[in-house]
């Protein structure tokens, strides 16, 4: 194998830098004969400019194609389910804890916190379930990158703000979380806790490398809830939440389509052979659409 430098291409947030690293270290112990160079490639997010659909990641796959990197390192959520051509994904790493971490002001919980204390989170997806739980609190939108987030609530803006687990046990700040929601109160976004590594289609040295990353289990999970979302016709702005968990040879994904008040939802089940992944996701994404999550979709949409 050639021992041509192997470019990896990040964001520069520090969460995008630790998830690199991650990959980094791996491919070293893996192919230590290999030098391997981070490619910081700044967002339109990085700049402090407005974000769009996909802009977290667009800017790493324009590098992908222009052959500035060899591989791209993303936060699985935050990538489009729809395929860009001439680019594949070709490895999941284990993933981390996909929950949401709430943290709070004064030593408050979820059910201690006072009616109408403000709540901040950047995401229709939480805001929507979490108002099912609560109804009684104030729902304020929360942007910026994790130690921004956690600022802000230093600052007083808010009573309490709720961030993905992975994102603060990634960058050490887990001594933060007040408290971890189970998973039957608050769904994770699909792909939520997953880092992907993404390679242009026809580079044989640079899938030869990512595969050996990969572990099969997040593969198939994360591949059954972007299946769903995909087949929901859902991006990170409306309120669509998955999650699959592989046991032996076996899947079992758990999917919710909510309105953006938390009135309306309609949650379902699945279970099948973990490599028929993609259309167990498509299967139970059919099955909420006969429910009548199409029109919570319009709605939300």
């Amino acid at each position: 194998m050639s021992d041509r430098p192997l470019r990896v291409g990040t964001r520069g947030s520090a969460l995008s830098r630790a998830q690199t690293e991650q990959v980094i270290r791996r491919l070293r112990a893996m192919h230590p004969e290999i030098p391997v160079e981070t490619v910081i490639v700044h967002t339109s997010g990085d700049r402090g400019q407005r974000e769009v659909r996909g802009a977290f990641v667009k800017e790493l796959q324009h590098a992908l194609l222009e052959g500035r990197i060899d591989l791209a390192v993303h936060s699985l959520k935050d990538l489009p389910t729809d395929p860009v051509p001439g680019l594949r994904l070709a490895a999941v790493l284990e993933r981390e804890d996909p929950r949401e971490a709430l943290i709070a002001c004064n030593r408050w919980t979820w059910t201690t916190l006072p009616a109408g204390a403000r709540v901040g989170t950047g995401s229709p997806r939480r805001t929507a379930q979490l108002r099912a739980l609560r109804p009684d609190l104030a729902y304020l939108p929360l942007i910026g990158n994790v130690d921004t987030r956690l600022r802000r609530l230093e600052e007083g803006r808010y009573e309490a703000i709720v961030l993905a687990v992975a994102g603060l046990i990634r960058l050490g700040r887990s001594e933060a979380i007040t408290e971890i929601f189970p998973l039957d109160q608050v769904l994770p976004a699909p792909g939520q806790g997953a880092i992907a590594v993404e390679i242009r289609a026809d580079d044989a040295r640079a899938q030869a490398l990512a595969e050996r990353l990969n572990h099969p289990p997040t593969w198939w999970a994360v591949t059954a809830e972007r299946a769903f979302l995909r087949a929901l016709g859902g991006g990170c702005r409306v309120p669509i939440a998955a999650y699959g968990e592989v046991r032996g040879d076996r899947l079992w994904l758990d999917g919710l389509v909510i309105s953006p008040d938390g009135r309306q939802a309609i949650r379902g089940q699945i279970e099948g052979p973990a490599e028929a992944a993609e259309e167990l996701g498509r299967a139970l994404a059919e099955r909420l659409r006969s429910q009548g999550a199409i029109r919570i979709l319009e709605e939300a949409g």
